[in-house]
């Protein structure tokens, strides 16, 4: 009799670490959203680009602002979350996220590519990677590219595509340079040093905004994308919830209201994907 309880007894833990050992190799994605999800405490810390208007940068008071930061404020006030923001070095994004740094990046921040690192909210606004010079240059296409001295940012969408999709392009390029910004890419694009830039549709509607004349974008794109909200990999509940308040935000008008009042600056509400 006691043998038989015995053997029972084994068969009945033997069950249950299988079952476990199951759960644990194959469960690997439930259990990093529960985590992700356990580690959320209400304080809803955004990492962002302070040199990236008008999405995210220093204003004339000296306070972060910006068309993506003030989303990311009211999403927070309707789910009852903290919110704050931190500037973050785009290089080390990823990184500084898995860290816990900061809970997501938010700040025209290009999905299509990045799929594999980052939980992502639904897709809210229409991008594109473009080509930009001065007003009164030669260069009306791609093609004219060619033994151009080509700027960039750093880690950007714009760079990615040019060592990736469009690596051909990049190739009859006299130089493909990187800089810190694209502010600083900018000038030195209205000042000569840079035949063309390869940014954001976005960025280029910003800078001809503020620089009236000074630029034209050409009409053939690098490529088509669109902005999300980027999580650590496994945090799609609150990535879902995001993308639900941005919903509701779009079908009581405060999207569009938020979008004339970035008008200036380039943002169109035309350019807004998510209904």
């Amino acid at each position: 009799m006691k043998k038989k309880i015995v053997s029972i007894m084994v068969f009945t833990l033997a069950a249950a670490l299988a079952a476990f050992a199951l759960v644990g190799c194959g469960g690997n994605n439930a259990s990093s959203a529960a985590t992700a999800a356990a580690d959320f405490d209400g304080n809803f810390v955004v990492g962002f680009d302070q040199e990236y208007p008008p999405y995210g940068f220093v204003g004339e008071d000296g306070e972060f602002t910006g068309f993506d930061l003030e989303l990311a404020q009211e999403v927070c006030a309707r789910n009852g979350w903290t919110y704050s923001a931190v500037p973050i070095n785009w290089d080390t994004k990823l990184e500084e996220l898995n860290a816990g740094a900061f809970v997501c990046i938010w700040n025209g921040f290009t999905m299509e590519g990045r799929e594999a690192d980052y939980a992502f909210s639904q897709p809210y606004m229409d991008n594109g990677q473009v080509i930009m010079v001065k007003a009164d240059s030669d260069i009306d296409a791609l093609a004219d590219l060619a033994d151009k001295t080509v700027g960039t940012q750093v880690d950007s969408a714009a760079q990615e595509v040019l060592e990736g999709d469009q690596a051909d392009l990049a190739a009859t390029f006299a130089a493909l340079e990187t800089r810190a910004d694209y502010n600083i890419a900018a000038t030195e694009l209205e000042a000569g040093a840079l035949d063309a830039l390869a940014c954001d549709l976005s960025i280029a509607a910003y800078q001809m905004s503020q620089n009236p004349g000074a630029f034209k974008v050409l009409d053939e794109q690098l490529s088509a994308e669109h902005y999300a909200v980027g999580f650590k990999l496994g945090n799609d509940a609150l990535a879902d919830q995001v993308t639900t308040t941005l919903q509701e935000m779009a079908a009581d008008g405060t999207v569009e209201a938020l979008c004339n009042k970035y008008a200036e600056y380039g943002i169109s509400f035309d350019n807004w994907v998510l209904k």
